[in-house]
C-alpha cells in the first residue's frame, strides 16, 4: 500500500475539524490484548475517521488510542503504559507519549503529554475521554467501559 502523505496545514485541519460517531453501535472497550476500530464522520461528512483503541496483552497499563483521516494516516496517538519513543533527532520520550503528524515524517514524532488537555494518564478511561476531546470527538461513540478500563 502507498503511503498517503498530508500537507500539515491539511493535517491540522483533519484534527480540528468537529468529528461525530458514524454509527449508533455500542462497542465495548478493549480487553487485555485487543482492539476496537471505531467509525467517525466530520460535520458535513466529507471526511472520514478511525479511532483505535488497543490494549496491551500483558500490562493493564498499555494502552494506545490513535486517531487516522484517509484510513491510514494517524494524525494523533496517545501511547500509555508503554516504552520509551526515540524521535527523529534522537531525542527519547517516556511514556506516556503524544504522537502529533508532522509533514514528512507521519507519526514518527512523540512529544510530552500536555498536561492541560490531560488530567489523568494513570487512568485509561479519563485518558481515552481527553483524548478524544483532545481530538475534537463531538460525537462520542457509545463504548461501554467494562472491567478494566
Amino acid at each position: 500500500m502507498a503511503e498517503v502523505s498530508l500537507t500539515q496545514q491539511v493535517a491540522d485541519a483533519l484534527v480540528e475539524v468537529e468529528k461525530h460517531r458514524a454509527d449508533d453501535d455500542k462497542r465495548e472497550y478493549p480487553n487485555l490484548g485487543g482492539a476496537i476500530s471505531v467509525p467517525l464522520v466530520s460535520a458535513d461528512k466529507r471526511e472520514h475517521f478511525l479511532l483505535d483503541i488497543g490494549r496491551g496483552s500483558i500490562s493493564l497499563a498499555k494502552v494506545t488510542n490513535q486517531l487516522r483521516a484517509r484510513q491510514v494516516v494517524v494524525l494523533v496517538r496517545l501511547d500509555l503504559g508503554g516504552s520509551p519513543h526515540r524521535n527523529p533527532d534522537g531525542e527519547e520520550m517516556s511514556c506516556p507519549h503524544l504522537h502529533v503528524y508532522r509533514e514528512g515524517y507521519g507519526d514518527k514524532w512523540a512529544l510530552p503529554v500536555p498536561a492541560d488537555c490531560f488530567s489523568d494518564t494513570n487512568d485509561a478511561w479519563k485518558a481515552l475521554e481527553d483524548f478524544m476531546r483532545y481530538c475534537n470527538i463531538i460525537q462520542q461513540p457509545w463504548i461501554e467501559r467494562g472491567v478494566f478500563a
